[in-house]
């Protein structure tokens, strides 16, 4: 008895001590290994961000200047009226609307989903306020008379929807810098 209890004895002299050195080494083995694919995890998303983020920038300043460029003020500079009547006039100036958005379609996929509704409201803003301004008007009247009474419409007005939508850009783009 007493032998076997002296092998016991020396077995668990030895076994302890091992399980006691291989629990610390796996212990210390695990921390590293987890710090290690923290820190692949985390180089791996600031790869990421440094790819995307300047695409999001771009997409901030390319819809802020579909938004200057589809602004009404802007948009009757730049469209010549010649020997336009209204409804030719008003056609124009909605199709130049409509190819700045067709233009800028894409930027919705590196703007949040809340700024792109805003941005197609402030596009619809500018084309009803087109349209409200030529039922105002003599359709076969010249271009000139829609021109006056859009700019009318647009002097009432305290802020557009192209405006709330720079004011949510300038917000999201903030937002990615901090």
């Amino acid at each position: 008895m007493e032998s076997a209890f002296s092998v016991l004895l020396e077995i668990l002299k030895l076994t302890i001590p091992g399980m006691i050195v291989f629990l610390t080494v796996y212990y210390l083995v695990k921390q590293y290994l987890d710090g290690q694919i923290h820190l692949k995890t985390l180089e791996l998303k600031q790869s990421q961000q440094g790819t995307s983020r300047p695409l999001r920038f771009q997409a901030y300043e390319r819809l802020s200047l579909f938004c200057e460029r589809i602004a009404l003020s802007n948009l009757l500079l730049r469209t010549p009226k010649n020997e336009l009547n209204a409804v030719q006039y008003k056609v124009i100036l909605l199709m130049a609307i409509q190819s700045e958005y067709e233009h800028n379609i894409t930027q919705q996929v590196y703007v949040s989903d809340q700024l792109w509704e805003i941005i197609k409201v402030a596009r619809d803003d500018t084309v009803s306020m087109i349209s409200l301004a030529a039922e105002q008007v003599d359709p076969k009247g010249p271009a000139v008379m829609l021109e006056s009474a859009i700019l009318n419409i647009l002097g009432q007005r305290e802020a557009t929807g192209l405006d709330k939508a720079l004011v949510a850009i300038k917000k999201e783009a903030a937002l990615l810098l901090s």
